[in-house]
């Protein structure tokens, strides 16, 4: 059957709050994406200092600000919300990550960034595992990838969008009012989080969430005792006694930094492309009058983001509707899950020609790029998914914070390291030598991750009496 006619028989009200989560990391990634899109404006601007060179390990460290406490406040934020619950947990972590992307228009220099960009991280370390709590839930086994990669989606549609307005405020108003414009939006977001968000048990009894419905969101037998015992807590010492712990944690410390890397050196890799191909073939014209956009292999590197981005969704969409049609196929979750996951990490491995494609065209680089976007987020449906599969609903968002550590902890390493590398190679002017070592990570992690997690949990067993 599929998810259109059960949720015409039982009722879709999970659907609802599948949205509601899916537009809060839609405003999460807004927040996120302006420092990508704004950087060549900030380095313009000084911000970053003057020497060229040293603006990419300026860049790096305000990068590494965010990723630090952004792996602070997983350690907390997980806890946090499996201890205050779902509604309050995400309400005050949204309020304090958009307060925070106002606070940006203050900031003067890096060292300012840096400390708005930290309580940036410190605040937005509560989406996913609020996120992921919530999905566990409001869904049953069945249905969480799909979901999962439903609400996932709205990192790719905050990177459309973004670059659609921020570079017109900026051009129009100003940097800083792209920051306060983003923080504002997601305020807007508040009101409706708090008229429609319940738990199931609470929507049950005041009539807007049908028996059947309900019945259906509870329907996994290994999960029947969770109802009574969500509100119990989990202590981290016991959680990090388990391998299924261990597995999330290595596989979104290799994997979630490639994301971080696209995020924030997408836009200047492929700025640098077209500033790259406009000064080679000027040395090879020098009477050429017309405009640059005349110039064969050139972007709109803007446009170029948001292509890289659209192809994310579909990516993000599919990674979890793959897993279902196995599992409604008769397939076992963890073999349905596995399958899918291995599949998803073979087609990064095509970013590792996106250098050398863009030699020829930069439409080329975006183009796998973008492929290898969309197998990050198809894995990213699943890895989160394996939490809910393995633990009981009172640990989710615990265990989606200690992953989500692991996860900034990565990032931090590839940040600084992409700093180092980028300013060495800029120095010698080759600095797409650079973005191509930073490539073959990019294509590599989602293998290693998944032998890595293959090893640790065969069969993904279920963690009992927690």
């Amino acid at each position: 059957m599929s998810a259109t006619s059960i949720s015409e028989t039982i009722g879709k009200y999970r659907w609802t709050i599948c949205a509601l989560v899916f537009f809060a990391t839609t405003v999460n990634y807004f927040d996120r994406n302006v420092l990508g899109l704004l950087k060549p404006v900030l380095s313009e601007e000084g911000i970053f200092g003057a020497d060229k060179a040293n603006q990419e390990l300026y860049y790096s460290w305000v990068v590494m600000s965010f990723q630090i406490a952004y792996a602070i406040g997983m350690t907390i934020a997980g806890r946090f919300i499996d201890w205050i619950g779902t509604k309050k947990g995400y309400a005050y972590s949204l309020l304090g990550w958009s307060f925070a992307a106002i606070g940006h228009g203050l900031a003067y220099n890096t060292f300012t960034f840096g400390i708005w960009r930290a309580a940036l991280g410190l605040t937005e370390a509560g989406n996913f595992p609020a996120a992921n709590k919530t999905i566990a839930e409001w869904f049953p086994k069945k249905e969480r990838a799909y979901a999962t990669g439903i609400y996932n989606s709205g990192t790719n549609i905050g990177a459309i969008v973004t670059p659609l307005f921020v570079p017109w405020i900026a051009m129009h108003w100003g940097w800083k009012w792209a920051f306060i414009f983003v923080g504002i939006i997601g305020l807007s977001w508040l009101f409706f989080w708090y008229r429609i968000y319940a738990s199931p048990d609470q929507k049950l009894k005041a009539g807007k969430l049908s028996q059947k419905e309900y019945d259906y969101i509870h329907s996994d037998i290994d999960e029947k005792a969770d109802v009574d015992k969500a509100t119990e807590k989990v202590s981290w010492a016991k959680l990090l006694t388990y391998r299924q712990t261990w597995s999330f944690f290595l596989g979104k410390f290799l994997t979630d930094p490639v994301w971080w890397f696209y995020l924030f050196w997408l836009p200047a890799f492929l700025s640098g492309e077209n500033a790259r191909k406009i000064e080679q073939f000027k040395a090879l014209n020098p009477n050429f009058s017309g405009d640059n956009s005349d110039i064969p292999g050139i972007i709109t590197w803007t446009l170029a983001v948001a292509v890289v981005y659209t192809i994310s969704t579909i990516g993000s969409v599919y990674g979890g509707w793959l897993p279902k049609k196995f599992i409604n196929g008769g397939m076992a979750t963890y073999k349905a899950r596995k399958l899918s996951m291995f599949i998803y990490a073979l087609f990064p491995l095509t970013v590792l020609f996106a250098s050398w494609l863009g030699k020829y065209n930069t439409w080329y680089a975006v183009l796998v790029i973008g492929l290898a976007c969309a197998a990050h987020q198809a894995w990213s449906a699943n890895i989160f998914t394996t939490v809910s599969d393995m633990f009981p609903k009172k640990a989710v968002a615990s265990v989606t914070g200690i992953g989500g550590m692991a996860g900034a902890v990565g990032g931090i390493l590839v940040a600084q390291s992409a700093g180092l590398l980028l300013k060495h190679y800029t120095a010698l002017g080759r600095i797409e030598a650079g973005y191509s070592m930073l490539f073959v990570y990019c294509g590599l992690a989602y293998v290693g991750a998944w032998v890595v997690m293959h090893f640790l949990i065969p069969r993904m067993k279920r963690v009992e009496n927690l």
